[in-house]
């Protein structure tokens, strides 16, 4: 049935923190150990609505038993939904995939690193098509901790069973499930290929046993108590009075079936044909002489396909096999922006728009899409509760009830209730009145002193001078706002949280284009968030290239959904591969994936872009041009003194020669061509990267506009923007950063955590100001800090007149860099009561991802 296949993860570069400090394994076993039969287990499925509001990816299902947790696809933001819910990852054992592609294991890779850096050493089970074991070899560029996976792969139809080889500690104790292969109608089995195959999933419970009727025992002359046991494990014994023998079903009562839930993934048209002549589902329709026999009643089938094909009419006469069951469309669904997945986050944020709407727009209203809202499943009421002939649409959190058995059905409990940005507000005020005087004096900063009104909370906000109105650097003179705008997609560190999200910076070029540096986990919904549907799909469709700055997870784990979203978005359309610069160990994951589902990318080195090896690019170019020029000048001259033609270039040859590095490879050099050419068209006279002191083959960026003329034809250099990546403090981003108009540096750790920061080769908020401070950076921009920081981090009085702290969907518009430094007062005022670490609401333990 399956093939299997256990290893351990590199440890070549871990540090890893020991994450064992939270007691999960003794909570594990001290979980009160009940029987298959008993009443009083609690069992349920239930919708996890990752990307429900964002459409960025595929739902995932919990199975949810006492002993056991199962989840059925792991898409990008399922830890960040879980810490947000309150859902244990810890007590996951088994991932079971319905197919194998960036919708399905986007989350996979920082749900294993969690579950690594736990430390209570149970391995986890992942079950998928064959193709699985080909993403789990290119996830071992980058996990670094000792986890154990036990990797499983479905190959044929028939039940899941664990190698009885292989030392798992999580067999299945409350459920049956198996796998059905379900492959495009018409194609040869010799032709399928593994990403064209989808597993349904059929999950069974165990019945629950009649009850026993010790009257009944008795009366037939049964005496000693332990043939009561014998008897309701389905033995038949003898009687203590009577010459007869008792068979259980004399004294029980009948046998409660156990619910049966299938989860359907049905991906294309071609596979709902197949759906419905596949034989291996017969025992389960509710026409089927063989489903009487057995029992096999279906209670509930959750629905993953595309509104596109289970709209069809093919698909809806295979729904009505099974009569009995409650049907959920979880496929694609979408809900209203008005009800964020992520409230936490979304209520930071209004609360900030609420302060200062110019470098914090209020999450788009536009996060719908065409493809597979409600309405595009015409079979369903647009009230999400009523249950028509064929189903209902899907709620985040929503639960199906398999036990205790008088529970069964539907359990909309937990569904969150609406969130209005008004509501926060409102909440807002009432804990802080001055906020409003506070939001009115922060809109003036826009204005120009003469226009300004004063408030009262501004005489306390402006007892000092912040900085030089003055001393504004020449490239920003008469900037437009059309020129260059920043937005934080995440600025966390290490994993995602309720507040933060993993590290993704956008660069939005207006008509030039965009740039992505580093790419974390959920980066496209975050990109959803911030621009709407239709906003997110043009920056991913104009993006000139992205840069990763180091191999660990939380900096590039998004990189492979947005690369297949803009493969999708320019399909049939002329373009180019999309140029991604990164480590070397980042090539290795990505020619691994591309095994799976084509990138459309080329990747290029970030050490081919360092200073050196531009010029010696440069060189290169220069002295090709040179064998060019020589050669047409000498195309009439015979080949003998072709030789003496071109000595003239041996002086710089030599030069060319004492500078050669790997980028003279022929590759190498044809796409630095490729990526200068897209950066001059992008406004982007120079990007070039340099090393920084983390992990091995870490950078930082340097990000130099061109000049522009203004409009008396003055040249208005051009802005720099310089990014650390992850570093300590060094001397090559000094250099790097001199005069940058914005460097925008991490801050993992508050001041008093030096040691910390220098074990992890992170940075401290003093650290970073002062990077800035040596290199006269106009403003300094805080992120990548500790998810131990919730909400705000700590911050001490220092060097804070050029210094802004970055939160996530914050969008920063060269023209507003004057304005930044004096915000900060006001931030401090809106978090005042929560600027020191909250514990309240989850246990952070941070990992070396």
């Amino acid at each position: 049935m399956v093939k299997t296949k256990e290893f351990k993860f590199n440890e070549a570069r871990a540090k890893g923190t020991d994450r064992s400090s939270k007691p999960t394994v003794m909570k594990k076993f001290k979980l009160k150990h009940h029987t298959a039969n008993s009443t009083n287990t609690t069992a349920y499925i239930q919708i996890l609505g990752v990307g429900m509001d964002t459409h960025d990816t595929m739902p995932s299902i919990l199975l949810f038993f006492d002993r056991q947790r199962f989840i059925f696809n792991a898409g990008e933001g399922l830890q960040r939904f879980c810490a947000e819910h309150k859902i244990k990852l810890s007590k996951i054992d088994h991932i079971c995939l319905s197919r194998v592609c960036s919708e399905t294991v986007g989350g996979l890779p920082g749900l294993l690193l969690t579950l690594a850096g736990m430390g209570d050493g149970v391995p986890v089970n992942i079950w998928g098509p064959s193709n699985l074991n080909i993403l789990v070899d290119a996830m071992k560029c980058f996990i670094p901790h000792h986890s154990m996976v036990h990797t499983n792969l479905v190959s044929h139809t028939g039940p899941l069973q664990i190698d009885s080889s292989a030392a798992v500690a999580s067999k299945f104790k409350d459920v049956k499930i198996s796998a059905i292969l379900l492959q495009p109608n018409g194609v040869k089995a010799s032709d399928v290929k593994p990403s064209d195959v989808s597993v349904i999933y059929v999950c069974e419970l165990h019945e629950i046993k009649g009850k026993f009727y010790k009257e009944k025992a008795d009366a037939l002359g049964i005496t000693v108590k332990t043939k009561y046991k014998e008897l309701t494990q389905g033995k038949s014994v003898k009687s203590d009075l009577l010459d007869i023998t008792v068979h259980p079903n004399d004294v029980m009562g009948a046998p409660v079936p156990g619910p049966i839930v299938i989860v359907v993934d049905c991906p294309t048209s071609s596979h709902a044909l197949e759906l419905i002549s596949a034989q291996s589902l017969n025992d389960y329709y509710s026409d089927s002489s063989n489903q009487s026999q057995s029992g096999n009643i279906v209670n509930c089938v959750i629905h993953l396909g595309p509104a596109s094909v289970v709209n069809s009419s093919h698909y809806k006469k295979w729904m009505k096999k099974f009569s009995s069951a409650q049907h959920v469309m979880a496929g694609y669904v979408m809900n209203e922006v008005q009800n964020p997945i992520l409230k936490s986050s979304a209520r930071i944020t209004a609360r900030l728009n609420y302060l200062c709407p110019h470098l914090f727009p209020l999450m788009s209203s536009s996060i719908q899409h065409p493809i597979s809202t409600a309405s595009d499943f015409n079979f369903l009421s647009e009230d999400p509760t009523s249950k028509l002939s064929d189903g209902i649409f899907a709620e985040n959190l929503l639960k199906f009830i398999l036990r205790p058995h008088a529970h069964l059905g539907l359990d909309r409990s937990n569904v969150p209730s609406p969130q209005a940005a008004s509501a926060v507000i409102d909440e807002l005020l009432l804990e802080s009145p001055d906020i409003a005087d506070a939001a009115q004096h922060v809109s003036q900063l826009w204005q120009k002193p003469a226009e300004r009104k004063e408030c009262a909370i501004s005489k306390v906000m402006t007892d000092k001078p912040i900085l030089d109105e003055n001393s504004v650097p020449s490239c920003l003179e008469n900037i437009r706002r059309d020129e260059l705008e920043v937005t934080f997609l995440g600025t966390g560190s290490s994993q995602p949280s309720k507040y933060r999200n993993v590290t993704a910076i956008y660069f939005n070029l207006f008509s030039n284009g965009s740039l992505l540096l580093d790419c974390g986990e959920g980066t496209l919904a975050q990109l959803k968030r911030r621009y709407g549907m239709e906003g997110a799909e043009s920056a991913v469709r104009n993006l000139a290239c992205i840069w990763i700055s180091h191999i660990h997870a939380d900096h590039h784990v998004g990189l492979v959904r947005i690369l297949t979203l803009r493969r999708d978005l320019l399909k049939g359309v002329s373009h180019d591969p999309l140029i991604v610069l990164g480590p070397s160990q980042l090539k290795r994951f990505l020619d691994a994936y591309q095994r799976l589902e084509d990138l459309d990318m080329q990747f290029l080195d970030n050490k081919a872009t360092t200073l050196f090896s531009w010029e010696t690019f440069e060189l290169d170019n220069e002295s090709n041009k040179n064998n060019e020029l020589v050669l047409e000048r000498d195309e009439d001259v015979k080949n003998g003194n072709l030789t003496s033609s071109r000595e003239s270039c041996s002086q710089g040859s030599s030069k060319r020669l004492k500078l050669s590095v790997p980028v003279a490879k022929v590759e190498t050099f044809a796409l630095l061509n490729r990526l200068k050419k897209v950066l001059n068209e992008a406004g982007i006279e120079r990007l070039f990267s340099f090393p920084v002191v983390h992990c091995p083959e870490s950078s930082g960026v340097v990000l130099k506009a061109a000049d522009r003329i203004n409009s008396i034809g003055k040249a208005i250099p051009g802005w720099k923007v310089v990014y650390s990546g992850d570093t300590r403090p060094c001397s090559e981003m000094v250099e790097a950063s001199q005069g940058a108009t914005i460097l925008i540096h991490e801050a993992t750790f508050e001041d008093g955590m030096a040691g910390e920061a220098i074990a992890k080769n992170n940075s401290t908020t003093k650290e970073a100001i002062e990077v800035g401070n040596s290199a006269a950076a106009y403003r300094v921009i805080l992120t990548h800090f500790s998810q131990r920081y919730p909400k705000v981090p700590v911050l001490d009085e220092i060097s804070m007149h050029k210094t802004c702290i970055a939160f996530d969907l914050m969008t920063i518009n060269l023209a507003d860099l004057h304005v930044l430094p004096k915000v900060i007062p006001y931030l401090k005022l809106l978090f005042r009561t929560e600027m020191l670490i909250d514990n309240s609401d989850d246990h952070v333990v941070e990992a070396d991802l």
